[in-house]
């Protein structure tokens, strides 16, 4: 995990997520997942270019089973872009950085 990156569990999503003051971008991911791996610098570099402006965080869905089922997270690795509590954004796969950006500066 990044230096700017949070884990967001099921114990802290409430407090990470739900209650953040900046929107966060939540990285549903599992050691075991390839993509999950390949997508993950991209995710670090993310977080420290929107350092401020955006929580980024890390949730990994084998052992925050409830949240990941909460949201209906089917394949890994998924994005989700939360702003006031809402979901704004999913993007599901290792996609480029250009998708992730742009989809958060919808809500900057």
């Amino acid at each position: 995990m990044g230096a700017n990156t949070v884990e967001i569990t099921d114990a802290n999503f409430e407090a990470e997520v739900e209650k953040s003051a900046t929107p966060v971008l939540i990285d549903f991911w599992a050691a075991w997942c390839a993509p999950c791996r390949a997508l993950a610098p991209t995710v670090d570099a993310i977080a420290e270019e929107y350092k401020g402006r955006v929580k980024v965080g890390k949730l990994d869905v084998d052992a925050n089973q409830s949240t990941a089922t909460r949201f209906n997270i089917r394949g890994i690795p998924t994005l989700l872009v939360v702003k006031d509590g809402q979901v704004k954004e999913q993007i599901v796969g290792a996609v480029d950085k250009s998708v992730i950006v742009k989809a958060l500066d919808k809500h900057l």
